[in-house]
């Protein structure tokens, strides 16, 4: 029974497109990627639907449908609220969340329309990744398309082993902080190939000769990285792509296929069983502060049935609706 329903929840997430979240540490090349992806699926004759959520960004090449920039003002954010840049990043990713349900009207449509949404976030990656916002934003979408999560690395710089380490810690905290389908994206293979990366995560001998070259205080750190964690992440999805070339693109959307069942199968059951649990003890509060609510002096007004009666059916007013042009 439980297998036929999974092979029903797979079959329902096909007919939706992908919504592919794309965070970076700085200079990974993110952006670019973005840019490559959204090339690669309009020559394929298949264009995604694309949101840009970074609101300090100057300039970008690729159009987004929906702008974070057309509803936020950064430079305006940080004069009003005297804050630096990131504080600016983070207020104004915070002002576009709190209307996030309203774009999600848009993107739940869009889903049914595009094959992927592609998400470009914020080039600081700690803005989206650890801020209630960042949280906000991803939840809702997991909760109503098949999310992916694609983190770019820069394999260049992986090439030292304590880079590559610290890489791997941060995919392993977002992957086991959002519950979500994970790919690795070493990016720039067009310079370095990623093949030492992928021998690393699966091959410990070979990452502990690399970080026993290193004769500084961090080969013991590392080391001790490297056996905490290798459990962790040895069996991550990963590719290598160049945003540059487009090497690489191929297996990336394989990766992604396999990605979107994997949600399907085992992700969607698992929020969906976290959401009713959250749901049912925010109903289990929500009455008990309203029959503490009714204690006056100490004493029981009603019942479970008289709290009951107090609630007024009526409807909510209207949101403000927000078309797609609003955005693009």
């Amino acid at each position: 029974m439980s297998a036929e329903k999974s092979e029903d929840d797979a079959g329902q997430a096909a007919k939706k497109g992908i919504a592919l979240i794309c965070i970076g540490m700085a200079g990974a090349g993110k952006t670019s990627f973005v840019q490559k992806l959204t090339s690669q699926l309009h020559t394929a004759g298949t264009p995604p639907y694309i949101v840009n959520l970074d609101a300090a960004v100057t300039n970008i090449p690729y159009e987004p449908n929906i702008d974070i920039r057309d509803t936020v003002n950064y430079k305006e954010v940080m004069r009003q609220y005297e804050l630096g840049p990131n504080g600016g990043i983070v207020t104004a990713l915070n002002l576009f969340a709190t209307k996030f349900d309203q774009v999600m009207g848009i993107l739940e449509q869009r889903t049914l329309e595009h094959d992927h949404l592609v998400i470009d976030t914020p080039g600081q990656i700690e803005v989206f990744t650890w801020s209630a916002s960042g949280q906000i934003i991803t939840e809702t979408m997991a909760n109503t398309m098949p999310t992916v999560l694609v983190y770019i690395i820069d394999t260049p710089r992986c090439m030292n082993a304590s880079t590559f380490l610290s890489n791997m810690l941060y995919a392993c905290s977002i992957l086991y902080k959002s519950k979500l389908p994970f790919i690795l994206a070493f990016n720039k293979i067009d310079i370095v190939s990623h093949d030492f990366a992928i021998e690393w995560m699966t091959d410990y001998d070979a990452l502990y000769e690399a970080i026993s070259q290193d004769t500084s205080y961090k080969s013991s750190l590392s080391s001790s990285m490297a056996t905490v964690l290798e459990e962790f992440y040895k069996n991550l999805r990963a590719v290598g792509v160049s945003a540059l070339t487009g090497a690489g693109m191929d297996d990336f959307f394989k990766a992604v296929d396999e990605a979107a069942v994997e949600y399907a199968t085992e992700y969607k059951p698992l929020l969906d069983r976290l959401r009713k649990e959250k749901e049912e003890k925010m109903a289990k509060n929500s009455m008990e502060k309203l029959q503490k609510d009714m204690r006056p002096e100490g004493k029981v007004v009603g019942g479970k049935a008289d709290a009951e009666k107090l609630i007024v059916n009526g409807d909510l007013p209207e949101e403000e609706d927000i078309g797609p042009d609003d955005y693009s």
